[in-house]
């Protein structure tokens, strides 16, 4: 058998074996000892199991009628019929083959699918649900194959045997005695009048010795969970919470636990290599997923490291499958790839440092070759091919990036991508600065300036003095005419302050080699036409750090040649601060690691069968996965971003200080939010309740028409489980949820007070609605345009290298000869640059089987709750109608900071979206 296999192939040797399977059960047909069953869906039969001498075949909508007479008639067998749908992964297939090869040799082995139907009611004489016969599915006996061995998912025929008096099933428990895990999606009853959507991965019985819980798709309240299965609903619950102890099988464990971030660094390689451990009384954080990986030698507080020879792990549902998995490893190889020659360039022939803003171009591709790849024989007029050219043009433009949105616009009417006219020298104009500042990858920072000059919250005694040095002379005459009294009440300054969030770790950040950063802000004026722009910059450094710089400076836009390119710097540290606290405190921080308590809390305190598990299941998907590679390769000591941003080993003391001094649950809403930083104020005459200062706020704009849209229908899903406030209150798993949430989950911040309650449906609707708008529709506002709106390096540098120059200082006379190159050299080099784009690019992904807001590919969990599903459907549907509302903004030539010469759409919040780099679409769930 196993030469045929080598010979023909496997998937010959499968449909010869289904012949041999079907012949063999004409044989036991014509004999009649077994019961043949042909669906026409699929090519191949299935032996059944043995029909048992008493029985009579029945539908579920018998199963509730307790026949009496049959009962007390002493034991009537009924057999009803199930398909199980199973999704077949390579080592899946691979195990059937070694059973067919073994088939003819070995029958009497314990193998197979063992399943057993718990019904809703008490056994009187166990009192506990009453149990069906155990039906074995067994693919060496019992295979049906749908479109042959290669096929995505099989389907398999099972009878299970019950009693006349059974009642209802309301769950099913299943035992894997094969040697490999399976991949159960789902169990449909008697055609589909009880369904089971399993989706998950059942382990060998040999691995995990616990039967596999199951239940109906019915959402179920706790209150008004049947007898029978009350204590398996506890049961699956206790599985998945494990006992805290013991190191969790990668592949294989379904435990969620929680952690402390101590696993960023490693002391075993130096004290170079240690980072703090975040989610201390010193360093506040939420907490993480559990691994259980034994500690490093040199101290036990700390986890070991993930390295080649031990994965991460996450619980065994949450991982990477498919399609998405084999996407994020293209990604990662086309990254290497890019990054050859860059690496090359910097590190062997020490010619990666740019001298010209224009030699950037050279990373992107190039929209038109023609003229480079053709050329015209000027003797007979024929179009001629340069083939060594177009091979060396072709292999060149592989390892570029695509032209970001941001510049694309630069050049509409230049072949080669940028118009180097429309540079002149400048890495970002300054009505740039202000318009991405509320349209692009960071429209979270801006704020509304209530007091000038600006204050700080830092502790004096331990940061020195912390008075601003902007003054009023420095924006007055950028104030058309106002004083800055009367602009502050107009509503017209606003701010980009950094100050704080900087400040504390300037000495650490400014000691690393080639990092310098200054602590800024910016302010910036609300201009006639809607737009913002820059009037002063602060550059803020520690008393005393560098004594031959001010420990202060404002800058202002400029009047001379020296000024201009100073203005330029200053822009350039701007846009790094925003950078870096874009990507550890509104990305990292805001999204990915402040959700995840909340998940882990969802799978340990709901079932689910929990209605509101239910609703929240989609929004939770894959986020562990990307979180734990994150702690391998992103935010961990020697990581992505410290290796590519300016605040480099400090980044994760950073986003504990911004954990504990600034992140709060009640001010994760959208309005809460906008009002908390004065772009908003409660206004009852506006459509919502809210104005907007800023009327040309493109991600406030619309992130109001979703979060509105969002918060209709969660109130619509609440209120038809919760009727009053008892419910909320009495839900014992959703209280549960919550407080293990804030005094676990969250246990840095367990006695603030700002946490919201929880007990009315009106509580739990805003719960749910600001964790849903986070988990989809705040995480795509900043992370989906991170490649098309930050891709452009010198306009958002990750880092700087180079403070600005003063006079008498060493640099000032190079600075004065050549400030483009001195610009140049500030910036990341060639290596550094492609690296982060890479990362960038891989970030902004979406995969091809993305699931969008407002996408719900089941709904047989509501197929009895006609309401659910018209207010999923009509969420659905207002989706569609913002979308149109976005397209017909972006065309409006009066809102500027979306719509102009050179100006990309802003189109972030647009639900939809195909794969890859698109600047829009947004997923139900933080999966990248």
């Amino acid at each position: 058998m196993r030469m045929v296999k080598e010979i023909l192939g496997r998937s010959v040797v499968a449909e010869a074996f289904c012949f041999e399977v079907s012949r063999r059960c004409y044989t036991h047909q014509n004999n009649k000892k077994h019961k043949i069953s042909m669906f026409p869906s699929f090519s191949c039969s299935s032996i059944l199991l043995p029909i048992v001498k008493r029985r009579t075949t029945t539908t579920v909508d018998n199963l509730n009628s307790s026949n009496k007479s049959l009962h007390d008639g002493g034991g009537v067998t009924l057999t009803i019929s199930a398909s199980v749908t199973i999704k077949n992964s390579k080592e899946f297939m691979a195990m059937m083959l070694h059973y067919f090869d073994s088939f003819s040799h070995n029958t009497t082995g314990d193998r197979g699918i063992v399943m057993q139907l718990v019904s809703t009611q008490i056994d009187p004489t166990t009192m506990e649900g009453k149990l069906s016969k155990r039906a074995v599915l067994d693919w060496t006996r019992e295979l049906l194959f749908n479109g042959g061995g290669d096929s995505e998912r099989s389907t398999h025929k099972v009878d299970f045997e019950i009693d006349s008096n059974f009642g209802f099933p309301g769950a099913i428990t299943v035992t894997n005695k094969y040697n490999k895990e399976i991949f159960l999606e789902t169990i449909s009853i008697e055609g589909g009048f009880v369904e089971f959507s399993c989706n998950s991965w059942v382990q060998p019985e040999k691995v995990h010795p616990d039967k596999r819980i199951f239940f109906t798709n019915k959402a179920c309240l706790p209150c008004d969970t049947a007898e029978g299965v009350k204590e398996l609903r506890k049961e699956e619950l206790r599985q998945k919470r494990g006992d805290g102890n013991g190191m969790r099988k990668v592949m294989s464990d379904r435990v969620y636990d929680y952690d402390v971030y101590n696993d960023l660094g490693n002391p075993d390689k130096g004290i170079q290599h240690v980072r703090p451990i975040l989610g201390t009384k010193q360093y506040p954080n939420p907490r993480r997923c559990r691994t259980g990986r034994p500690p490093v030698i040199t101290d036990e507080k700390y986890e070991s490291c993930v390295n080649a020879f031990m994965e991460t792990y996450v619980p065994r549902d949450e991982v990477f499958e498919g399609v998405r998995k084999e996407a994020l490893d293209v990604e990662r190889v086309k990254g290497v790839t890019r990054n050859l020659i860059p690496f090359i360039r910097t590190h062997i022939t020490k010619c990666g440092v740019f001298k010209e803003l224009s030699e950037i171009k050279n990373i992107y591709k190039r929209r038109h070759q023609v003229d480079a790849m053709n050329h015209t024989n000027e003797e007979n007029g024929t179009l001629s091919i340069d083939v060594n050219k177009l091979f060396q043009d072709s292999l060149e433009e592989y390892f570029k990036f695509s032209t970001p949105h941001i510049i694309s616009g630069m050049s509409a009417n230049n072949n080669n991508n940028f118009n180097d006219s429309t540079w002149n020298g400048c890495c970002i104009r300054d009505e740039e600065l202000g318009r991405q500042a509320l349209a692009g990858v960071n429209p979270l920072s801006i704020k509304r300036v209530q007091t000038f000059p600006p204050m700080s919250d830092l502790d004096p005694s331990m940061y020195g003095p912390q008075e601003s040095a902007l003054k009023e002379e420095h924006i007055i005459s950028h104030l058309d005419g106002m004083s800055v009294q009367q602009a502050i009440e107009e509503k017209k300054l606003f701010i980009l302050d950094y100050h704080d969030a900087y400040m504390p770790f300037l000495k650490g950040i400014n000691a690393q080699e080639d990092r310098k950063a200054y602590a800024t802000r910016t302010i910036l004026y609300l201009t006639r036409v809607g737009t913002l722009k820059p009037i002063a910059i602060e550059l803020s450094l520690p008393e005393g750090e560098h004594q031959q710089q001010q420990s202060k400076q404002v800058l202002t836009p400029p009047l001379d040649a020296t000024s201009y390119w100073l203005w330029q710097l200053a822009k350039a540290h701007v846009c790094s601060n925003d950078a870096g606290v874009h990507q550890l405190v509104h990305h990292w921080l805001r999204t990915h690691a402040c959700m995840e308590p909340f998940i882990i809390a969802a799978h340990r305190q709901m079932s689910v069968t929990h209605p509101i598990f239910k609703l929240l299941k989609p929004h939770m998907k894959c986020t562990l996965q990307i979180n734990a590679l994150a702690r391998e390769a992103l935010i961990n000591g020697g990581g992505i971003i410290e290796s590519d941003f300016s605040s480099g080993r400090y980044s994760t003391e950073i986003v504990s200080a911004a954990y504990k001094d600034w992140w709060r649950f009640d001010m994760e809403a959208l309005p809460a939010d906008l009002i908390r930083r004065g772009l908003a104020e409660p206004d009852r005459t506006q459509p919502h309740g809210i104005k907007l200062t800023i009327e040309d706020y493109p991600y406030a704009n619309d992130g109001l028409l979703i979060w509105f849209a969002l918060e209709r229908m969660v109130r619509t899903y609440v209120n038809y489980y919760y009727h009053n406030g008892l419910m909320v209150r009495s839900d014992t798993e959703l209280q549960g949820w919550y407080n293990e949430v804030i005094n676990v989950g969250h246990g840095d911040h367990a006695h603030a007070t700002w946490w919201p309650t929880l007990a009315t449906p009106r509580d739990l609707i805003s719960v749910l609605t600001t964790l849903i708008w986070i988990a989809s529709v705040q995480h795509s506002a900043v992370n989906f345009g991170q490649y098309p709106l930050g891709g452009y390096v010198p306009m958002r540098p990750p880092l700087v290298k180079k403070l600005l120059p003063k006079e008498g200082d060493p640099e000032y006379k190079e600075f004065l000869e050549d400030p483009e190159g001195f610009l140049c050299s500030s910036l990341p080099d060639m290596f550094q640059t492609t690296k982060f784009l890479a990362v960038l690019n891989i970030l902004s992904q979406h995969p091809e089987d993305e699931e969008y807001i407002g996408q719900r590919r089941d709904l047989s969990d509501w197929i009895g709750d006609p309401k659910i599903i018209e207010a999923f459907y009509d969420f659905s549907i207002e989706l569609k109608r913002i979308e149109k509302e976005i397209e017909k903004r972006n065309k409006d030539q009066n809102l500027r900071n979306r719509c102009g010469a050179g100006i990309p759409p802003y189109e972030l919040l647009i639900a939809s979206s195909g794969p890859g780099v698109t600047c829009r679409g947004v997923p139900n769930s933080i999966s990248t």
